[in-house]
């Protein structure tokens, strides 16, 4: 494997690994949606918890700048956020930062 090889390989991982946590918060806004159109969600449920357990630690941070009285901007600021750093990362790995 050459070390182009393996850039565009490191570069792919980052495109999923960041494209996974942005549906991961879409996934957890819609959720957050649900309750409001009469459709219960069950927090205890084992997928709810992991996808709760994936996105708490990108999400909490930004709450304490993001949220203004009743509203959570923080899945907003996070999938901004995700984006910048995922260009960063892909323009270090192809070696044009």
């Amino acid at each position: 494997m050459t070390s182009s090889d393996l850039g565009q390989f490191l570069v792919t991982v980052v495109n999923l690994l960041f494209q996974f946590a942005s549906l991961a918060i879409l996934a957890r806004v819609i959720l957050s949606w649900l309750p409001a159109v009469g459709v219960r969600v069950d927090p205890y449920h084992p997928i709810i918890r992991l996808l709760y357990q994936i996105t708490d630690p990108i999400l909490d941070p930004l709450r304490r700048f993001t949220t203004f009285g009743m509203m959570d901007l923080s899945p907003i600021a996070a999938l901004i956020l995700l984006e910048v750093v995922r260009h960063l990362l892909v323009s270090i790995l192809r070696g044009g930062f």
